[in-house]
């Protein structure tokens, strides 16, 4: 899809602040599909077949045109997956989200990325590393993003303003957090670039977080960690980075600081070594960004057989639990075809009775 018109925007919007419509099952059914608009009216009969009573919840044009109404009061304006200006590494990503709320300037993304994030408590020494490498780095051509959280997030947003930066915030655009760097959000939307998944108005909670992460890792050619405890959302983006195929670095640290026990963890299994910014470039050198190939998907073949479906359904409803699986185990136990079993966990999903998970998985809600 090469763009939307006016009124695809609208119908693009509504499909994905509908009810149960995730990020993978927003490109689905507009590849499915075709347009959006034949989306929003497939989706009450999907549901239904999924197992429905009540009706889905559909946005409402009126709703959605209020939401591109506020993000341009804002100075802000909305990116919707499948236009040119979506951001082409994010674009990769296969649960990449359908909508982002933009303020700045896009240019930014046109450079090299690379994301420095790490410990709120971060040391006196990790946060001078962390403002140095982004100025480093912006002097050698790269954007620095990077999610506007204390400590290592926020001196490498500094430490960037001058050549351009990239601020993913979890909640709306125009909702500041931490309070504190409301100035550093201000100046960023003006010089650099925000980012926001969740719509304007937004309080962040914490389930938007690891969302927000993955939206670090997929805006970046590689992710750089100067300090985080074996537990945090910035080993978390590391993590996601890995699996988006881009590259991971860590600044190593005392065994004695709990704040570097995260990076020493990903050195030992595998991330680049970093002390200078040197090391970086040597990194990115070779990085070649790859899609996250999603399990097997085909729409492509019309509408699958009814009769098919209504096997399809007793099958995968008897193998689906709670427990993880792979779709591409259910299309071969099955022994249906990918649009078959895709058809059918779609109808579950959007019935809400159906949750997915990173690396292909799918579980009962």
């Amino acid at each position: 899809m090469n763009g939307f018109s006016p009124s695809d925007r609208i119908d693009a919007l509504r499909l994905a602040r509908s009810e149960n419509v995730g990020p993978i099952t927003y490109a689905q059914l507009l590849r499915r599909y075709g347009t959006p608009g034949r989306a929003l009216q497939a989706l009450p009969e999907l549901a239904r077949r999924g197992g429905r009573a009540a009706a889905i919840r559909i946005e409402t044009a009126a709703e959605a045109a209020r939401e591109i109404d506020r993000a341009a009061a804002l100075g802000a304006r909305m990116l919707l997956r499948g236009e040119p200006d979506y951001p082409a590494l994010l674009d990769q990503v296969a649960d990449a989200p359908a909508v982002l709320t933009v303020q700045g300037e896009l240019r930014h993304l046109e450079r090299p990325t690379l994301a420095i994030v790490g410990a709120r408590n971060a040391s006196a020494a990790g946060v001078k590393l962390a403002r140095e490498l982004a100025e480093a780095a912006g002097r050698h051509g790269f954007t620095v993003v990077s999610g506007l959280a204390r400590g290592i997030d926020g001196a490498a947003h500094r430490g960037a303003l001058a050549s351009g930066t990239v601020g993913v915030v979890a909640g709306g655009v125009d909702v500041v957090y931490p309070p504190e760097h409301q100035e550093l959000q201000t100046e960023i939307g003006r010089r650099g670039l925000l980012v926001a998944e969740m719509p304007p108005g937004t309080q962040p909670q914490a389930r938007h977080f690891p969302r927000r992460n993955r939206v670090i890792a997929g805006l970046s050619r590689g992710v750089l960690v100067v300090e985080a405890a074996l537990k945090s959302g910035s080993l978390i983006t590391a993590r996601l980075a890995n699996e988006q195929g881009r590259e991971v670095m860590a600044v190593p640290g005392s065994p004695l600081d709990p704040r570097a026990r995260g990076g020493n963890a990903l050195l030992k299994q595998g991330a680049a070594l970093v002390e200078s910014i040197e090391d970086v470039l040597d990194a990115l050198g070779s990085a070649r960004p790859a899609p996250l190939a999603e399990p097997s998907e085909d729409f492509t073949s019309g509408e699958p057989d009814e009769a098919d479906l209504a096997a399809a359904r007793r099958q995968i409803e008897s193998l689906l639990s709670p427990a993880p699986v792979e779709v591409d185990e259910l299309i071969r136990q099955t022994g249906f075809t990918p649009g078959v079993v895709l058809t059918v966990l779609l109808e579950i999903e959007l019935a809400g009775r159906l949750t997915r998970q990173r690396g292909g998985l799918v579980a009962l809600a």
